[in-house]
């Protein structure tokens, strides 16, 4: 699936976050969108997902022969991102189970704990996870739905050394036909991209 961005804007107030953002994502694909913090990356990443409106512009979703509605677009991405909570009374088990009634899932639940290493914790309540434990399931439950866009803001937030092999693991051996788009200031997060974008290239 294609994102096709004709001049997009998003302000708050009067404060125009972005502006004039003009962009073709291309299935396949890896893109990061860059930039410090508080410059709109997340901003611009819940626009393309449809989460929050636009101002002005537009977004068009494209796949083979046919085209998807903003409406209808979430059925055909998967994020992961810190202000995304986990349901904390579930287990892992439990809430990958959970998050498969509304997106399938490319593996067995048990292989995909077993990849993330939580096979200890599978029966353990999310409340009594650390915030790294939080985010391997976060990154679980966004590469192994069975979608064509896979969208990531900060990636690898409270990741140890570990848990950032495991993120660039999940990207090479689970990414190869979608279309990826990362919003991130951390080179480690994105230095795989095919493209780059800077958002403070699209101030007004």
């Amino acid at each position: 699936m294609d994102i096709n961005v004709t001049n997009l804007g998003k302000r708050y107030n009067r404060d125009w976050i972005f502006r004039n953002f003009n962009y073709a994502f291309t299935s396949g694909k890896k893109y990061a969108i860059t930039g410090p913090n508080g410059s709109g990356k997340s901003t611009l990443l819940q626009v393309l997902a449809s989460a929050i409106l636009h101002n002005e512009g537009n977004v068009q979703y494209s796949m083979p022969n046919a085209q998807c509605s903003a409406e209808d677009i979430y059925k055909e991405i998967a994020i992961a991102a810190p202000y995304l909570e986990l349901v904390e009374e579930m287990t892992t088990k439990e809430m990958l189970e959970f998050h498969a009634q509304f997106k399938s899932l490319q593996l067995p639940i048990a292989e995909i704990i077993k990849i993330i290493s939580l096979d200890n914790a599978a029966n353990k309540q999310i409340r009594y996870f650390s915030s790294g434990m939080k985010q391997r399931l976060k990154l679980a439950q966004a590469f192994f739905s069975d979608t064509p866009i896979l969208f990531l803001d900060e990636p690898t937030t409270n990741l140890d050394e570990d848990g950032i092999a495991l993120y660039h693991q999940l990207i090479t051996n689970y990414t190869k036909d979608k279309l990826v788009i990362i919003s991130s200031n951390d080179k480690q997060e994105y230095d795989f991209c095919d493209e780059k974008i800077a958002i403070t290239n699209f101030k007004n």
